[in-house]
């Protein structure tokens, strides 16, 4: 083995968390070398966030023009049938993530960070070795790196289902995000944001989609009144919904899955390929994880609000901590451990983390919905604005949806907002600040949004909480 190579930060993992944190310490003068097995920016740049939304706005383009087609538009746009090269598709999709990848290196290089590629195994909570990438069992000759500060940042991974395990007719949003072709029919193990994210998009591409799911309504994560206009877009589009329904496995001869609906039957769902999309787990194995004293939840590092864990010098962020599992935790977690590892004194205490599912339409969420609140024994005001009554919404052809704002009766502060509707994703930065600001109803109703704007709906619901709204 060759001289151990030293430094001040250690982080294993080049997701948002990793390189961000990378990036931070750089700039604050800390030595950092970042290790990373495969693609700089992680499953959120190469096999998540970004190649699902791009693949988002093919479907929305290509199933506009299904419309005008049709003639099923009060626009007055008339077109032919619409045609999809698939193969052109995914090389777009690749290359804006070659290009956000890249900078990511760039970025990297340019604040003179360290990055060994290869794949990592902890030894202690000093020293790590690290197998260069294609090594197969992490053999080859491994690098030694000592530091003083460890920072695991390894990210999460899908799960999969002990007896429907990936391969094959299997896949997950890995795979179903760089389709070799499209299949005919596509059964989806979930209703999640990631199962019903990834079957719009492939219904709208022409795909005949079933989603089952064991609960009795689609993303269970949120209230029933944010997922309502979601379940009605689904029908709209005929994806077969199959609610309180159990997968049992494979069927015989792969022709499909066997489930089990509520108070009927077992039965064959027919389809081509399947989609578990069950959710994630923290990426806590094949590392060396066990050769650290670490309290664990679970699958996941448990750290406190400084992101240390139990472990003098090593730190934990992102997936791997557990849920809420956002790329913009990682990162805001990323600049947190940073900061102190130069001197600094921080803590993650964040007021509220936005979370956006990006189906049609979106849904977005910040802070308390009002059965939290309700539940935490906060006595609450609700401010409820539909999209129905906003121009913007109306110029855009939707007009499904709402803003609502969530304060508290005795103060006004603005403990929550939830929104659904086309667009909305772009209201989570306003509804973010607002909470991180301790803003009250009366600073977001008598600040001035712009006309005509998706934003009025902020302003909108938080005058309604006061009894004060206009257009409505």
């Amino acid at each position: 083995m060759a001289s151990p190579l030293n430094t001040t930060l250690l982080i294993i993992g080049g997701g948002p968390g990793g390189y961000v944190a990378a990036i931070r310490a750089a700039q604050l003068g800390v030595p950092t070398v970042l290790v990373e097995g495969e693609a700089l920016g992680g499953t959120c740049l190469n096999i998540g966030c970004i190649p699902s939304k791009a693949m988002i706005h093919v479907a929305e383009q290509f199933h506009a023009l299904q419309k005008y087609a049709a003639g099923d538009s009060p626009l007055g746009i008339r077109a032919q049938a619409p045609e999809l090269d698939l193969a052109q598709t995914l090389s777009w999709k690749d290359a804006i993530v070659r290009r956000l990848t890249g900078g990511v290196a760039t970025l990297l290089k340019r604040h003179q960070v360290t990055v060994v590629q290869g794949w990592a195994r902890i030894v202690d909570g000093k020293t790590v070795d690290v197998s260069p990438v294609g090594a197969k069992g992490r053999a080859g000759a491994p690098q030694r790196i000592r530091c003083e500060h460890l920072l695991l940042a390894t990210g999460s991974e899908p799960v999969a289902l002990p007896f429907m395990p990936f391969g094959g007719k299997v896949i997950s949003s890995t795979e179903a995000l760089s389709p070799a072709r499209l299949p005919k029919s596509l059964a989806i193990v979930g209703a999640g944001y990631i199962g019903l994210e990834l079957g719009t998009v492939y219904r709208k591409l022409g795909v005949k989609v079933d989603v089952v799911e064991a609960r009795d309504r689609i993303l269970p994560a949120y209230d029933a009144d944010l997922t309502r206009p979601v379940l009605a877009s689904l029908k709209s589009l005929g994806v077969g919904l199959h609610l309180q329904t159990h997968v049992l496995g494979l069927s015989e001869g792969g022709q499909g899955i066997r489930i089990q609906p509520p108070k009927a039957d077992e039965k064959v769902l027919a389809a081509e390929q399947i989609l578990v999309a069950v959710g994630r787990k923290p990426r806590s194995r094949g590392f060396g994880l066990s050769s650290l004293v670490l309290d664990m939840n679970g699958l996941a590092v448990q750290v406190d609000d400084r992101c240390r864990t139990s472990m003098n010098g090593v730190w934990a962020i992102g997936d791997l901590t557990g849920e809420p599992m956002l790329a913009h935790r990682a990162m805001a977690q990323g600049e947190c451990v940073a900061e102190q590892v130069a001197g600094q004194t921080r803590r993650f205490l964040p007021q509220a983390i936005p979370a956006v599912c990006f189906t049609d339409p979106e849904v977005v969420t910040a802070g308390l919905s009002p059965a939290q609140a309700g539940a935490s024994g906060v006595e609450v005001l609700e401010g409820v604005f539909p999209l129905a009554a906003n121009g913007r919404a109306m110029t855009l052809e939707s007009t499904d949806g709402f803003v609502r704002v969530v304060a508290r009766r005795d103060s006004h502060l603005i403990v929550g907002w939830q929104a659904v509707g086309r667009g909305v994703s772009e209201l989570a930065a306003a509804f973010g600040q607002s909470l991180e600001m301790s803003a009250c109803l009366e600073d977001v109703g008598h600040t001035i949004h712009a006309h005509p704007t998706l934003g009025e709906a902020v302003q909108e619901a938080a005058l309604r909480a006061l009894g004060e709204a206009i257009h409505i």
